[in-house]
């Protein structure tokens, strides 16, 4: 379908990159009208042999337009109150005549996320820095410096960090220092970025490296589900040899807390009593989890490496990746069900840098070799056997077995299939009542009920209402399926509905076949594919299929003048067919995409050759049936 994926990913990651980015959300450049210019950014870091370090940003931005006033008037910083400790170094706005305006005192506010006494938080440990600068405008720079220390490593001993620059921003002059133990191995690269000292002094190791894109080029990307760390501008630094240390070091803070506990153990007894199929117990434990922890996306400093009790967890029925993978392998090892966690990126990185960093790892799943199942417990709509879009076919760490080039699997396009059927009966007032049935498998049917999970049968009436009854018009719908809660991968439901004036009545005219009812995919979602130009990039995609059959029942004296011919359209991965046929007074109408798509990242010549294909489908698609 060339779907792209972000439909469907995690709402939040988790696993925290500990990393500092710009403390502001400035304007997007481009090509014709800059809203701002970044005079200077510098990154200087300071790394310990124990993990810890001290970073210092300090970036300086001139504002070209009166648009990006008000967003630079504020800026934020933001790091974990337990791990990490921020200070702002300077705040101010020099203006043209170049006076300098510090920013008050006042204008400091501390906003912290904290446990009650001395107990640390739950959930979010955040702290927000934020200044507000006063009297900024138009040809004012505003300068931010600020500094993040590092008091408790993510992974005591070990250091990486990776930044990017946006091409479409302009930047004058950018710094980039990493001072860091010459007796600590470290590997490091960058994109793009000129290298201006890589050297020992003393006991310290110091590389440094410059960049500038004074003269923007607005991005050709339309699509950024799919993204290529070590194609665009910017640098990494590691400790880690490669990736495999990185799972390694996770699986050593996290192993002790999968330990079976005597209170997991009954649970999983319970949970599974009377089953004794491996497979049946693992889907039982793994949709308890998936239903009843809810998720907590939103963990920082230590938390985010370190699995909660499971006690905690269980108590509160709530945990972040970290907890559910580990109080779901828990469940799994209490019936002798062998497991391991792994690490992976549920976000739009489906390579990993050459540089091995902790960032580009932000989730965890869990991984049952006997059954060769990857299961996510974080999505609640997921079936046994599935993984959400945001995890399917993504370079992946076990962390235990640990496995050069492993990935998660693909979605797989045949399993992918809608089938829609739409019967409407055209009354002589030009008016319509009509059903429509839906039958689902996939990918299709999670999201169909994923959508109606915990939608009332109220709520469908009054949805419905607003989608027939138009303005002035009056308008019936009613919606009845298969129970949506079960995570099953399969789903069947069935739309009445009535409505006024679908067609002209008297005289002549003309309509479209078309959905009369939004179900989950459509053969009509191929008119947002039909770009001249293609992506400049790879996208994510998945295939599938989708079968759509209309039936008119005309009414007494309307003569069909014109339909289209029958229509069938190759296009490499992808094929479209269409019929019309007319018997009498009734019309059937048949449409049907077939999208053999493998994997879940399509490169530029497919989306290329899909286009082509898509603009010969729409061409069908945009036809109407003309009667008198």
């Amino acid at each position: 379908m060339q779907i792209p994926k972000r439909r469907f990913l995690p709402v939040s990651v988790l696993f925290s990159a500990a990393l500092a980015s710009s403390a502001w959300s400035a304007p997007k450049s481009d090509l014709v009208e800059l809203s701002t210019r970044i005079q200077r950014y510098s990154i200087d870091y300071t790394v310990n042999a124990d993990g810890t370090d001290t970073v210092v940003y300090e970036k300086a931005i001139k504002i070209l337009k009166q648009k990006a006033v008000e967003p630079l008037k504020r800026a934020s910083v933001s790091y974990s109150t337990s791990a990490e400790r921020g200070e702002i170094l300077a705040a101010y706005t020099l203006k043209p005549d170049g006076r300098r305006i510090e920013v008050p005192r006042n204008n400091y506010q501390l906003e912290i996320n904290k446990g009650r006494e001395s107990d640390a938080p739950a959930f979010s440990d955040n702290t927000e820095l934020s200044v507000i600068f006063p009297d900024v405008a138009v040809d004012d720079v505003v300068v931010l410096k600020y500094s993040i220390k590092t008091v408790d490593p993510m992974f005591p001993g070990n250091f990486s960090v990776a930044e990017r620059f946006n091409r479409s921003g302009a930047y004058d002059a950018v710094t980039v220092r990493i001072d860091s133990p010459a007796g600590v191995w470290a590997q490091y690269a960058a994109t793009d970025l000129t290298k201006t000292r890589d050297d020992v002094a003393g006991d310290r190791r110091i590389v440094e490296w410059t960049w500038k894109n004074p003269e923007p080029v607005k991005s050709k990307r339309r699509d950024y589900s799919a993204f290529q760390f070590d194609k665009e501008p910017g640098f990494a630094f590691s400790t880690f040899r490669g990736y495999g240390d990185i799972a390694e070091a996770y699986g050593r803070r996290a192993r002790p807390k999968a330990a079976v506990t005597e209170r997991v153990r009954t649970l999983a007894d319970d949970l599974t009593k009377g089953v004794s199929d491996a497979r049946e117990q693992a889907r039982i434990l793994y949709e308890w989890v998936a239903t009843n922890i809810d998720y907590a996306g939103n963990c920082v400093g230590v938390g985010a490496v370190v699995p909660r009790d499971q006690a905690f967890v269980l108590d509160n029925k709530m945990g972040d990746c970290k907890d559910h993978a580990t109080l779901l392998q828990a469940l799994l090892a209490a019936k002798g069900i062998v497991s391991t966690q792994a690490l992976v990126n549920a976000g739009s990185s489906y390579h990993l840098p050459r540089i091995p960093v902790i960032s580009m790892v932000n989730h965890v799943i869990v991984y049952v070799p006997s059954m060769d199942l990857f299961l996510d417990s974080t999505s609640s709509s997921t079936p046994f056997g599935m993984l959400p879009m945001g995890d399917s076919d993504k370079p992946v760490l076990l962390v235990d077995g640990y496995k050069e080039g492993l990935r998660t699997p693909p979605t797989r396009s045949e399993q992918n299939r809608q089938v829609a059927k739409t019967e409407v009966t055209i009354r002589p007032d030009g008016s319509v009542a009509g059903s429509v049935s839906v039958v689902s498998s996939g990918s299709f049917a999670v999201e169909g009920r994923d959508r109606l999970r915990n939608v009332t049968q109220q709520e469908r009436d009054e949805l419905l209402e607003r989608i027939y009854k138009g303005e002035h018009k009056t308008g019936f719908g009613r919606l009845q399926s298969e129970d949506p809660k079960p995570l099953r991968d399969s789903f069947k439901y069935d739309v009445q509905f009535e409505a006024e004036e679908f067609i002209r009545r008297p005289g002549p005219g003309a309509f479209a076949v078309e959905p009369l009812y939004a179900t989950e995919a459509s053969v009509n979602m191929i008119g947002s594919l039909t770009e001249e130009e293609p992506e400049a990039d790879e996208t994510a995609c998945f295939g599938g299929s989708i079968t759509e059959e209309y039936v008119y029942h005309l009414p007494k004296g309307l003569k069909v003048l014109a339909m289209p011919k029958a229509v069938t359209v190759n296009g490499g991965v992808a094929t479209y067919k269409s019929s019309y046929e007319l018997k009498g007074s009734t019309l059937t109408v048949k449409r049907e995409i077939v999208d053999r798509t493998v994997g879940n990242v399509c490169p530029i010549q497919v989306q290329h050759d899909y286009a082509v294909f898509a603009r010969k489908v729409a061409a069908d698609l945009k036809s109407q049936i003309v009667y008198q």
